[in-house]
């Protein structure tokens, strides 16, 4: 299998990267029971040397959820043939890897709301306080 490129400058060697094959449950006909078209592709983010040690140990943080006994897993089986499944997890697998190796947002600045937010959220509050006390000022009738 070729390399899969990250990015620009990162790519996977296709050795780092493992293929198993099983039957695939969905559309066929009589060669679904035939064909093991479902693909998985195991990936050790771990051990890979494709990664610098900064990037690795941010895709672990982040992808440790989807780790499955220290390997991440990506599956395919949404296609009838298993070359377009084997390209459909390549590409799950780069964007998976690519979102998780992205550097984090700048942090949030904190600021104070404006005068007139405040005053606008305050005069909505008292607007809805006065609906709701001429809703409870109204005694009960008495029956004639």
């Amino acid at each position: 299998m070729p390399d899969l490129p990250l990015n620009e400058r990162l790519v996977i060697p296709g050795s780092e990267l493992n293929w198993r094959f099983s039957r695939s449950s969905g559309p066929g006909g009589q060669g679904v029971n035939t064909t093991d078209s479902r693909v998985e592709l195991v990936f050790d983010l771990a051990a890979t040397t494709a990664l610098p040690p900064l990037l690795k140990a941010r895709a672990l943080r982040r992808l440790e959820g989807r780790m499955r006994d220290g390997a991440l897993v990506v599956t395919a089986s949404e296609h009838r043939s298993q070359w377009q499944n084997r390209q459909a997890a390549l590409r799950r697998l780069a964007e998976l890897l690519c979102s998780a190796i992205e550097p984090p947002p700048p942090p949030r600045r904190r600021t104070k709301p404006t005068r007139g937010s405040v005053e606008r959220r305050l005069s909505a509050k008292k607007l809805r306080g006065a609906i709701k006390g001429q809703r409870r000022s109204q005694a009960p009738r008495p029956d004639d």
